[in-house]
């Protein structure tokens, strides 16, 4: 009988939009999500993180509007003792983002790594 078991996880970073004190808008790093088991999860938590205003990682916006995530699926398969890791990713747009916005965060997430 072989001995081979998968594990599935998920993180999140990016970037996020936002309406500043005193007018204007601007861009900051995201939080980061780790370890989730269920994408689904990861992605109720980002939405409400958004819409609660503790999506960014400390800037303080007056109100967010949106985020563009990079969501990384973390594959592990073990076989026989040994670990065997798979990492794929994928982008996402959270929030009611115009054409303009999401082209920004996409480019200032570019920018960031």
């Amino acid at each position: 009988m072989r001995e081979v078991s998968i594990m599935k996880y998920y993180n999140a970073r990016g970037v996020v939009i936002g309406n500043l004190w005193g007018g204007g808008k601007g861009m900051y790093p995201s939080r980061e999500f780790n370890n989730y088991m269920k994408k689904s999860n990861l992605y109720d938590d980002i939405k409400k993180a958004l819409a609660d205003g503790s999506l960014d990682s400390g800037m303080g916006y007056e109100s967010l509007i949106g985020s563009y995530m990079i969501i990384e699926e973390v594959a592990i398969l073990v076989y026989k003792g040994k670990h065997f890791v798979s990492r794929d990713y994928n982008n996402r747009f959270f929030g009611d983002l115009k054409k303009s916005e999401k082209e920004h965060l996409k480019t200032s997430y570019n920018n960031m790594i």
